[in-house]
C-alpha cells in the first residue's frame, strides 16, 4: 500500500481564520505514529517550519526508537519510527514522492468541506489504494488546512461529521478516516448503517 499522511502545523487557521502556525503536541506524534502502524501507512510527516517544534518532535522519537522507551514498549519505537520531520506541505510530498517511486495524489480532509478541491468520496480513495496510486492524505491542526495547502491537493475526502459540534481532535480524524479507508466495516460516505 502506498499511502503517507502528513499533519500540517503551517499553514493552518486559528478560531478568527489568521492563517497561523501551531505547536506540534506529544499526544498528536504518539497517537497518529501508532494509528498509521496499525493501518500500515508508510510515512507520518510532521509539518512545520519552526525548528524549536522540531526539537521537542526529536526527543520524542529517540526517546521511543532509540532510548529507554524502546526497552519498555518497543512496539511504540516501531510505530514511531514511522515519523519524519519537514518544514513544508511541499516537502512532505516530495519525501512521498522520492519513496513511492511517483508523486502522490493529496487528498485533503478537514470538519468540513475544503474549498477549491475536488471532492472524493471514501469509495473512490479505497479505489485509488487498490490500483496502487499513491496516496499523502492531509490533515490540519488548528481550526484547518489554510488556502495555501488546499491549493496543493488534488482533492478532499468528506468531513467525518459535518456540521456537528465543533470538530474532532486531530488525532480522532485521523483514526475515523484511516479506518473508514483500510478498515474491515461497513462504511457509507456520512452514515454507516451495518
Amino acid at each position: 500500500m502506498r499511502v503517507a499522511l502528513a499533519l500540517v502545523h503551517h499553514p493552518v487557521h486559528d478560531r478568527l481564520g489568521d492563517i497561523v502556525t501551531t505547536a506540534v503536541t506529544n499526544l498528536d506524534v504518539h497517537d497518529i505514529a501508532r494509528s498509521c502502524r496499525t493501518y500500515d501507512v508508510e510515512r507520518y510527516f510532521v509539518v512545520s517550519p519552526i525548528e524549536a517544534q522540531w526539537r521537542v518532535v526529536e526527543r520524542i522519537l529517540e526517546h521511543w526508537t532509540e532510548g529507554a522507551g524502546r526497552e519498555r514498549v518497543p512496539q511504540r519505537g516501531e510505530a514511531l519510527s514511522r515519523v519524519e520531520l519537514v518544514p513544508s506541505l511541499a516537502k512532505a510530498k516530495a519525501h512521498a514522492a522520492e519513496r513511492f517511486g511517483v508523486e502522490p495524489r493529496l487528498l485533503a480532509t478537514g470538519a468540513r468541506p475544503a474549498e477549491g478541491t475536488e471532492f472524493c468520496s471514501y469509495q473512490e480513495a479505497r479505489d485509488l489504494v487498490a490500483r496502487q496510486v499513491p496516496l499523502l492524505l492531509v490533515f490540519g491542526t488548528g481550526h484547518g488546512l489554510a488556502a495555501p495547502a488546499l491549493a496543493q491537493c488534488a482533492g478532499s475526502l468528506p468531513p467525518i461529521r459535518p456540521g456537528r459540534y465543533n470538530h474532532l481532535s486531530v488525532r480522532a480524524a485521523v483514526a475515523i478516516t484511516l479506518d473508514r479507508l483500510f478498515g474491515d466495516g461497513c462504511v457509507d460516505e456520512v452514515k454507516a448503517p451495518c
